[in-house]
């Protein structure tokens, strides 16, 4: 192979990636977007609201269920609907509530858990 073409072909591959990452920033930046923009006035703070969640599942289920819990179990929603092809959206979304899960984890003791 001439110096051109593997030149051109690194090039290619480096603008490949770069694009790839800013997919990837887009994603994560959107999702930082929602979980730290206007929706807490119209739902709440995120213990408050997925705390009420979790008591709310936990006596359905019989079972506790912990606000992370409920942060993870709608990322997997999120994932079910991505089987069907890619949906941008459930990305942002997925992204969203496991990091909000990871923080709810995190602080847990700010979240009272009452048993079903």
């Amino acid at each position: 192979m001439s110096g051109r073409l593997m030149m051109r072909l690194t090039l290619n591959q480096q603008e490949s990636e770069m694009t790839q990452k800013n997919v990837r920033t887009a994603v994560l930046e959107e999702a930082i977007g929602l979980i730290n923009g206007p929706r807490q006035a119209h739902y709440g703070t995120p213990q408050e609201n997925f705390g009420a969640t979790s008591h709310m599942w936990s006596a359905y289920l019989g079972i506790k269920v912990s606000p992370g819990d409920v942060c993870r179990l709608m990322a997997l929603l999120k994932l079910a609907r991505l089987r069907n092809g890619p949906h941008h959206d459930s990305s942002c979304d997925g992204a969203a509530y496991l990091a909000l899960g990871c923080e709810l984890d995190e602080g847990m003791l700010d979240v009272p858990m009452q048993q079903p």
